[in-house]
């Protein structure tokens, strides 16, 4: 997209749809921590945008404890300050957010990495209907300098194609600090991140609520501060992937679950029937007991699955995992529960046979390894079938209790919601 200035007809069709009733259509909103040599230039630019565009709007700097003279400095260009106690990025954005005025919300960083002049793409996506406009700095451009090497290279585009793949969610950068949207459908997300994860809650959490999102092509200028940034990489980059993992159960916990049960199921009765050598390398009894302990975890991690899914819709964080509902109805309590029998008596029955084997030699040495294999199956079923009946029981307890469907409806039970369908 080719950046221009907003038209005098938009700029003017803009100011008289708001005029009559004094609402501001815009609020530009920039968090501030010790930003004094920066934020003077910034607030500048943010007026003649607002002023070149006819937009009637406001500029609000959202202060997270600055000792420099930034209030002093924000406050004597005429722009409001919003004094923010808790420390962190998202705890002043969230604050500014709350205190705006303006239907629409433009929020970028106050250090002059951003142009407050080129705010055109941003209202002109706004206008058209989208509710959140992510800025791309990979597709405007980054000038020399203006990003370090390692998040440009590694941090970054890492973070942006996890968003995509665990999401679905078709940006190119999920950590430009330059975006707008509307402030009411902000609001209604119910943001808690008080870091820098913020700017990925706001992504995420718009498009699992069904809200729409566009980008525009972003310029990132080196930044006019003479003190390192406030971003930390590896604190604030873990922090942003423990958000998106938080997020995204079917990556954190299915995904991952289902892959070490195939596998370690798919070995351990293969190593129960037979040694398999592969070249020089033989794999027995030994390699079953790493086998089935891959199994058993894999179960595991499928069972923390369904509990996430459950909790997250319950509490409203989370809209229902269409893949869950699937599995909750073909995997029902009973089924379940004869499923784990099934596997504990076949593992009782195995453990049985081990103590007459071994009763039948005296309690003695016991020669070969096969009634090491039965007592590593006898162990494996056992555990196997006892996770799924708790779980399928855990399961159960959960689902009568009352959830959000994600789209803002009523609190429904789960085996209500599937009888409305």
């Amino acid at each position: 997209m080719v950046k221009r200035r907003l038209s005098p007809e938009m700029g003017n069709a803009v100011s008289s749809r708001h005029s009559d009733t004094n609402e501001i259509f815009l609020t530009i909103l920039m968090p501030c921590l010790d930003e004094a040599r920066t934020l003077g230039a910034c607030i500048r630019k943010a007026q003649a945008y607002l002023s070149g565009a006819n937009i009637q709007g406001e500029i609000i700097i959202a202060d997270n404890g600055s000792t420099d003279g930034s209030r002093d400095v924000a406050q004597s260009l005429g722009a409001r300050v919003v004094a923010v106690e808790a420390r962190g990025y998202g705890n002043a954005l969230r604050a500014g957010i709350n205190a705006a005025r303006g239907r629409y919300v433009i929020m970028g960083d106050s250090d002059d990495s951003y142009d407050f002049l080129r705010l055109e793409g941003f209202v002109r996506k706004l206008t058209e209907g989208y509710d959140l406009v992510v800025g791309n700095r990979f597709a405007g451009g980054i000038r020399p300098g203006a990003m370090p090497v390692l998040h440009r290279y590694l941090g970054n585009p890492v973070l942006s194609f996890l968003g995509r793949r665990f999401f679905g969610i078709p940006l190119g950068d999920f950590n430009c600090g330059l975006r707008g949207f509307r402030r009411d459908a902000i609001l209604s997300l119910g943001l808690t991140a008080p870091g820098m994860e913020f700017a990925l809650e706001m992504i995420v959490k718009t498009s699992i609520n069904g809200l729409s999102i566009a980008e525009v092509p972003t310029v990132l200028s080196p930044d006019g501060r003479d003190r390192p940034p406030h971003l930390r990489s590896f604190r604030d980059g873990w922090r942003s992937l423990r958000f998106y993992l938080l997020m995204c159960p079917r990556w954190l916990f299915l995904y991952p679950g289902a892959l070490l049960t195939l596998l370690g199921g798919a070995a351990s009765l293969l190593l129960m029937i037979t040694d398999v050598r592969i070249g020089g390398v033989a794999f027995s009894h030994h390699s079953l007991i790493l086998t089935a302990a891959m199994t058993n975890i894999g179960m595991q991690c499928m069972s923390f699955w369904a509990f996430a899914a459950l909790v997250s819709a319950q509490t409203g964080l989370l809209p229902l995992d269409s893949g869950f509902d699937a599995f909750r109805r073909y995997f029902t309590l009973e089924r379940c529960l004869v499923l784990g029998t099934t596997l504990v008596v076949l593992g009782l029955s195995a453990g049985i046979y081990a103590l007459l084997y071994w009763y039948r030699l005296s309690f003695g040495e016991i020669p070969g390894d096969l009634l090491i294999k039965v007592v590593c199956a006898a162990s494996f079923l056992m555990v196997l079938g006892f996770q799924l009946i708790f779980s399928s029981f855990f399961i159960a307890l959960l689902d009568h209790i009352p959830y959000r469907t994600g789209t803002g409806s009523e609190a429904i039970g789960p085996a209500a919601a599937v009888a409305a369908e």
